[in-house]
């Protein structure tokens, strides 16, 4: 079996304000969209450069697909590089979602910050400031712990 692309999918209770926040704020562009006649957003995709797309619906509670908020949040994190994690991290503040983790340079090479987005979805954003081995990025992790630090 050959995979050719991994696309997340996610499902959010405003689609149209959810595209309109993603476009704000990764500076991304809206490819397509299917509109029930309702107005209910049934599919979207944002290009997010360089073959990456982000696929994006309404929930569907008649079909099992709940939203992020509707179940209170979600065990998933999108980890988007990006050139510049400070300014995309403080753009979505602005726009309205929450820091859970300060831009800062992390034991893996990158310098990331999270946030939750009003839709409840978790977005870890960072750029590279190293290239570690697995072994080093190991060494640093097992530090991190040793001296009172926690999982980031």
């Amino acid at each position: 079996m050959a995979i050719h692309e991994l696309f997340p999918y996610i499902c959010v209770h405003d689609a149209k304000a959810a595209v309109d926040f993603y476009c704000e704020v990764f500076q991304v562009k809206e490819i397509f969209r299917l509109v029930e006649p309702s107005g209910r957003i049934g599919h979207v995709e944002l290009d997010f450069h360089n073959g990456a797309i982000l696929m994006i619906s309404d929930e569907y509670p008649e079909y099992g697909i709940p939203s992020a908020k509707t179940l209170g949040g979600s065990a998933v994190t999108l980890h988007l590089h990006v050139d510049d994690a400070d300014a995309v991290v403080a753009r979505a503040v602005a726009a309205g979602a929450t820091l859970e983790m300060p831009t800062e340079d992390r034991f893996y090479g990158e310098r990331s910050g999270v946030f939750r987005d009003p839709f409840g979805h978790r977005w870890n954003v960072g750029h590279s400031i190293e290239k570690l081995s697995p072994e080093e990025m190991q060494r640093r992790y097992t530090a991190m712990f040793e001296n009172g630090g926690g999982a980031c």
